[in-house]
């Protein structure tokens, strides 16, 4: 079952509010503490804990744990950034299998639609100040994907509850 639709409504806004400062940190630094992956698993927890038992909780472990091996290996090959591998797999703990690969889709639309921006913007000629303080502006740096990932769940978070 997707935790989104079952969470209490303060729940799902301080899981969005992670999703949103762990984007805007990798925005900026490049990098998304462990804060905020954790804290996106520990609200998925809680909205269990306040739920009751779920039957269909394994699907849940399942698709965190399928997203963990395959972002480990992505990582391992220097694909994807393990802050990144985080976040997406704690986000994963919200869905299930039947709206799991929905959310793949989504952060990958999201993702494509983010470099498609960044690479434009670096196109941009920035204040040095401005693009050194920016890892988003930055033209050697890799594509902050944490920002594809937040908006790719919050944007299946608010599908699922509307």
């Amino acid at each position: 079952m997707s935790l989104f639709v079952s969470a209490d409504q303060w729940l799902v806004a301080i899981t969005v509010l992670l999703l949103l400062f762990a984007a805007l940190e990798d925005g900026w630094r490049s990098r998304i503490s462990n804060v905020f992956s954790g804290g996106v698993a520990l609200a998925a927890f809680a909205a269990i804990a306040l739920d009751g038992p779920i039957i269909g909780l394994w699907q849940n472990i399942l698709l965190f744990a399928a997203v963990l091996v395959v972002g480990t290996m992505l990582f391992a090959r220097g694909v994807m950034g393990g802050g990144d591998i985080k976040l997406m797999a704690a986000s994963a703990l919200w869905f299930d299998l039947s709206s799991g690969w929905k959310l793949l889709v989504a952060i990958a639309i999201a993702g494509g639609l983010e470099a498609l921006i960044v690479l434009a913007l670096r196109q941009i000629i920035w204040p040095a100040e401005l693009s050194s303080r920016f890892a988003l502006l930055r033209r050697r740096e890799g594509i902050p994907y944490g920002i594809a990932i937040a908006a790719g769940v919050i944007l299946m978070a608010w599908w699922q509850r509307a």
